[in-house]
């Protein structure tokens, strides 16, 4: 089976899904002359036959257009399987961007495929995503990468560019190169980083910030910082992530757009001069959106990323016997709100009950 025609140094990528990420991504290749076959449920495949994508990409000044990119369903291909889209392979990548809680499943379901797959670029939050990957199909088949641009879904194949920060891949893959200067062509702002566990890390601080305490109490982030206490449990949280990753020797590091080592420096300032650069760290780095932990307890949504990110640092501490009382104790509790063992309004609008289990 054939693809839409593009010049041969183009690359030929796969994407898993037509969410926020991989529309914008998978998109913007498009856009940029990439042949791109995503695999999606079969309900949206045959909206997105009918329609195409919807990319609001108005906000980056360098594509020079104040229209709404409409991406003609004739310019991609969409399959309601894995079997049906690799028969338009071979691929160069795939682009792989779930959350941290399909991973594993996911897995289960390209371990048939495994000698058909390309190498596949893990944009998910987390740091347990690449080894998982790494272990079913290969490490040669994992390349790290994170996404720092905030991106709102508008609808099925509809995002819109909320604020434009980039992509990072990881070094040390025979792609890697390839893959940055496809990226930057394609108007997504891609940095070659030289090490991947510290530009995972590094990513994951971010999304440790107000992320737990606002699902549990519901709270905005900005309420969250403007209790003296909690703003405290913020800032403790973070230093024992910086001192797990200080005892794994990799480095904080700034990722596209985002200056994560200002963050990093900021829990050694005093409370007072510190908050103004969280609270609009905390608030400017979603897109204005509450926390992802706060949408997807709110959503019904009967699993939470909070096992995968401050689980993590729970997890490395205790392997390294480093003391993470806080992300401990937030992660029990929003897995107990998540999994219903506690009801929303136990915690929901009570600081005070939050903080007498942190003591």
């Amino acid at each position: 089976m054939s693809l839409p025609s593009s010049p041969s140094s183009e690359l030929k990528f796969l994407v898993f899904g037509a969410g926020a990420i991989g529309t914008y991504i998978g998109g913007s290749l498009v856009l940029a002359g990439h042949q791109v076959v995503f695999v999606e449920k079969p309900k949206m495949v045959e909206e997105l036959k009918a329609k195409g994508l919807r990319l609001d990409l108005t906000v980056d000044e360098r594509r020079n257009t104040k229209d709404v990119s409409i991406i003609d369903s004739k310019s991609f291909i969409i399959e309601p399987s894995l079997e049906d889209a690799l028969k338009y392979g071979p691929f160069d990548v795939a682009l792989f961007a779930l959350k941290s809680f399909d991973t594993v499943s996911a897995m289960e379901g390209l371990k048939p495929f495994a000698d058909k797959l390309p190498p596949l670029l893990c944009l998910s939050n987390g740091v347990d995503n690449e080894p998982i990957i790494a272990r079913t199909l290969g490490p040669d088949k994992v390349i790290y990468g994170t996404v720092t641009t905030a991106i709102g879904r508008r609808g099925p194949g509809s995002i819109v560019l909320e604020k434009l920060r980039g992509v990072g891949i990881a070094a040390g893959h025979p792609l890697s190169e390839k893959l940055v200067a496809a990226f930057d062509n394609a108007y997504l702002k891609c940095r070659l980083y030289p090490d991947a566990l510290s530009m995972k890390w590094s990513k994951m601080l971010t999304n440790l910030v107000a992320n737990p305490t606002s699902a549990i109490l519901n709270m905005t982030a900005a309420e969250v910082f403007a209790d003296k206490r909690l703003y405290k449990i913020e800032i403790d949280m973070l230093k024992e992530c910086l001192e797990v990753m200080a005892s794994m020797k990799l480095e904080v590091t700034d990722l596209p757009g985002t200056p994560v080592r200002a963050l990093a420096f900021a829990t050694k300032l005093p409370l007072w001069l510190s908050k103004p650069f969280l609270s609009k760290a905390a608030g400017s780095g979603r897109g204005g959106k509450m926390p992802s932990f706060h949408i997807d307890l709110y959503s019904g949504r009967p699993q939470s990323e909070v096992e995968f990110l401050h689980g993590a640092v729970v997890r490395e501490g205790r392997a390294r016997g480093i003391p993470t009382s806080i992300n401990k104790v937030l992660t029990e509790t929003l897995l107990a709100l998540t999994n219903k063992e506690t009801p929303l309004e136990e915690f929901a609008g009570k600081p005070e009950k939050l903080l007498s289990k942190l003591r």
